[in-house]
């Protein structure tokens, strides 16, 4: 018996149920793998995708709209996106995007019948990346948590995990491990992301993966102060006002975002929505109706009336921050295990900025194909008994325990993820960085890691929120240690300290490492661990 109460195999294991692992799950089945998908929700209802509307970046394969598509955000991004990547992306996004419509999906068509293809509807979408999924073969585990990856002296070799409903343990042995769990938001309550907590980073930093581009993971978004729906698109149409009706000058919903944190850091900011005609109501209503439900559950007309605004802070979900894949098929450079969508950076297409849906949604499609693909070839290219190593779980195979369970009188859960919160989440420390504010952020950050590391304890000895407790801590400390090496502006990443951007920084950032964290650029980077550092 293998002490699990679901034990199974199979040539691929994908975590992470949104458009990324749906896309690998798709892709992996299609090499003809065997391939099983695990999800902490209900794969196709949860995550950032699933509850909303999402633009795509869908551009058709000509060179001058390729051309201007990959300039249109270069100079926001820091100009550190790769071009040969953007390429690659619009190429396999609008290869997707018409597979999608090819099962089925009702794109809107415009008064010439055109099929309009640039957004998706998230419910539907997810709808239909699931019975893809069932379609090709993929057995589902729902509401299913992984909590820790297998791995052998050859690499990963699949992950064990929980599932939430009847506590019972699963293990799935597999050669190759791709993992789609999205970014993390910190429980920061924006719309779906309640399950986006950083667990994949965590299970790729234990078994030895690195990250990319963390400074760029300062994601504000705005947001009805009573509302969690994260929709800042809308707000290019709208004018900030301070609380007597005067304008705010200067703020904006993309380059005038730091004149509302600043604004919100002395007194409350209100937004009305009065740039938009009728036509662009009409278009804005049936495109997101969820923007629209809590203002009319309190009777608030958007377009003529103002409403008090916040931003609420969404991480690497959209930032771009995340796993940093090794080359084209999205591998990390441990053996076996991949990354794709808000889990695996998309510095390589958008440098120090992004946001929600358009090139992240892009990216989710295209790197959980390529992840599949690459997985599923990977995985056969080891033979029948590649899913039969003895493989261990990570921790007893280095001995580096990152989290355990607390006796009475350890830290709890809701405090560690309450001090994280602290560090993240103010305008003061993540928004407008200096050198001093992310030094005695990380102290405060280590002190927590520290606190996990000596146990902790929670309700019901909830091992699920001990490892997102965890999984927050390691992401917010990977983030101020890479913010704290670029001693500059760029993209996102904010300096009050170094308001310029530098050109002799024009380079990426590379990090990694748990108990101790390291930050290096690119250039000085190998992806090949020395040998004593190997899983």
């Amino acid at each position: 018996m293998s002490g699990y109460d679901v034990h199974l195999s199979a040539d691929v294991l994908v975590i992470g149920g949104g458009p990324a692992g749906t896309w690998a799950a798709v892709a992996a089945a299609k090499e003809g793998a065997k391939v099983i998908l695990v999800d902490k929700g209900y794969c196709g209802t949860s995550g950032a995708t699933a509850p909303s509307g999402t633009g795509v970046w869908y551009v058709n394969p000509t060179p001058q709209e390729q051309e201007t598509a990959m300039k249109s955000r270069e100079a926001l991004g820091g100009y550190l996106a790769d071009r040969g990547w953007m390429k690659r992306v619009l190429d396999r996004t609008y290869i997707n995007m018409n597979q999608v419509a090819d099962w089925g999906y009702p794109f809107p068509t415009d008064d010439k019948g055109v099929s309009q293809r640039n957004s998706l509807q998230g419910p539907e979408y997810m709808k239909l990346m699931r019975k893809q999924v069932k379609k090709a073969g993929v057995r589902i585990l729902d509401h299913s948590p992984a909590l820790e990856l297998l791995a052998d002296e050859h690499g990963v070799a699949g992950a064990v995990g929980t599932h939430i409903q009847t506590k019972q343990s699963w293990r799935v042995d597999a050669a190759a491990v791709i993992i789609a769990t999205g970014g993390c938001a910190f429980l920061s309550k924006a719309l779906g992301t309640n399950v986006l907590t950083g667990d994949g980073y965590l299970m790729a930093g234990e078994a030895g993966a690195d990250f990319s581009g963390m400074e760029f993971s300062t994601a504000y978004s705005l947001c009805p102060a009573f509302s969690p729906v994260t929709k800042s698109a809308f707000y290019t149409w709208a004018t900030f006002y301070y609380e007597d009706g005067r304008v705010i000058e200067g703020a904006g919903s993309q380059r005038g975002r730091s004149v509302i944190a600043r604004t919100l850091l002395t007194q409350p900011v209100y937004a009305r929505l009065d740039k938009a005609d009728d036509e662009l109501k009409r278009t804005m209503r049936k495109a997101q109706p969820n923007f629209f439900l809590s203002f009319d559950r309190l009777g608030i007309d958007p377009f003529t009336q103002k409403f008090p605004v916040s931003l609420r802070f969404e991480g690497t979900v959209r930032g771009t921050g995340g796993i940093h894949v090794v080359d084209e098929t999205c591998a990390t450079k441990v053996p076996g295990l991949y990354a794709a969508g808000d889990a695996a950076t998309r510095e390589l297409i958008c440098g120090g900025f992004t946001g929600g849906g358009s090139h992240n949604a892009a990216w989710a499609m295209s790197s959980g194909y390529w992840s599949g693909e690459g997985a599923a070839r990977y995985a056969l290219k080891q033979g029948i008994h590649a899913s039969r190593r003895n493989a261990q779980r990570v921790s007893e195979r280095t001995g580096v325990v990152t989290v355990t369970t607390g006796q009475k009188g350890a830290a709890d859960t809701k405090e560690i993820i309450q001090a994280v919160q602290n560090e993240v989440f103010p305008y003061d420390r993540n928004w407008f960085r200096t050198g001093a504010g992310l030094e005695k952020g990380l102290q405060r950050l280590n002190h927590v890691w520290n606190e996990l590391k000596r146990g902790v304890q929670t309700d019901g000895g909830d091992i699920v929120r001990i490892r997102e407790a965890a999984a927050m801590t390691a992401t917010a400390r990977w983030m101020f240690a890479s913010a704290s090496v670029r001693r500059e502006t760029r993209g996102m990443h904010r300096r009050e300290d170094y308001p310029g951007s530098d050109p002799n920084q024009h380079y990426r950032l590379i990090s990694g490492g748990l108990d101790q964290l390291w930050v290096k650029p690119l250039s000085e980077y190998s992806q090949y661990p020395k040998k004593e550092a190997a899983i």
